[in-house]
């Protein structure tokens, strides 16, 4: 079967070459409706598709971004994505979103064939593990953009939230209703998130005129987390409140404090640092430090998309204040 081209559709519809291809362009200052309607319904009469390989030479821009989510199981990345995509759409942009795993390895693969794709630009949720190559696009001035975690030394935009502001907010509270043995549960400290949250913590605890005691923090893998809880409350002193990091840390705290019978209020009060879908349908009280997370993606998109439009704005980091539930 031949391949349909423009000519063709430009022959359907009784119209030049040019005015398709403005129509396709989404130009419509001088094209009447009765014109927009012919080519329309020569594309869908002809089954025509635009060539966009050959549309993003002529253009030096593939209209396409990719998103790389250093680990899409957070629920807290998944909104982010949805919010960037979101405003990709309007924009006549096309997202592709890649999954890292945390893995800087597995990062570094998907920035390099993303870029072989040509891809207009990155928003990066970065490991922080591959600076080497950050800094290779920042010098090159390839448009990019980091979410949720800074990145150390390097001038570059970013989109983050108050991680150890909002923790020192929690904590004060739990000072505030009497508690001294107050755990921090977090995995290993190797992103700007959790150490900025471990830093919040201790800060609160200084200012109050408490000791850390590090046997009250919990830094430790998914998997080795409910050996190391079961460590803390074994302790003479156990918490009587505690602060888990992220959302996956507050999956491993709940269960094993089901497993174990611990009574939240009674025995142990929690609060967590993430976006947890429906935490309002809970009945236990919970503290949830939520993100404004569709105001951080749409913020990253406008961000992308200026660099794109070569906009030469300064690098900045923008700091978005969380919300205590």
């Amino acid at each position: 079967m031949e391949k349909v081209t423009m000519a063709d559709v430009a022959k359907a519809a009784g119209v030049s070459k040019s005015t398709v291809s403005q129509y396709l362009n989404n130009r419509f200052e001088y094209m009447g409706e009765k014109t927009k309607l012919k080519i329309q319904e020569a594309i869908e009469e002809l089954g025509y598709q635009p060539n966009f390989i050959a549309r993003s030479l002529k253009q030096k821009r593939t209209s396409m971004v990719g998103i790389i989510v250093a680990n899409i199981t957070h629920y807290f990345s998944t909104e982010i994505s949805r919010a960037i995509e979101d405003f990709c759409h309007t924009h006549d942009l096309h997202a592709i979103v890649c999954n890292a795993d945390d893995d800087p390895e597995k990062e570094k693969k998907y920035i390099e064939m993303l870029r072989a794709k040509q891809v207009d630009g990155l928003i990066i949720f970065p490991t922080g593990q591959n600076n080497d190559l950050y800094e290779s696009m920042v010098r090159q001035g390839y448009p990019v953009v980091f979410v949720d975690r800074r990145v150390e030394n390097l001038e570059v935009f970013s989109v983050i939230t108050d991680n150890a502001e909002s923790t020192y907010k929690a904590v004060q509270h739990f000072i505030e209703q009497g508690h001294q043995n107050i755990a921090f549960v977090v995995q290993p400290l190797k992103v700007s998130t959790r150490i900025d949250r471990l830093a919040g913590y201790k800060k609160a605890l200084v200012d109050a005129g408490l000791e850390v005691n590090p046997n009250l923090i919990i830094e430790a893998s998914i998997s080795d987390m409910k050996s190391e809880l079961e460590r803390l409350f074994s302790l003479e002193g156990k918490p009587t409140a505690l602060f888990a990091a992220n959302d996956r840390v507050f999956l491993e705290v709940g269960e094993f404090l089901k497993e174990k019978g611990i009574k939240l209020d009674n025995e142990l009060e929690l609060a967590v640092f993430d976006n947890i879908p429906f935490a309002h349908l809970l009945d236990a009280p919970i503290s949830f430090i939520t993100q404004p997370a569709t105001e951080m993606g749409k913020k990253a998109a406008e961000l992308l998309f200026g660099q794109i439009n070569k906009e030469n704005n300064p690098p900045e980091v923008f700091v978005f204040p969380s919300e205590i539930l």
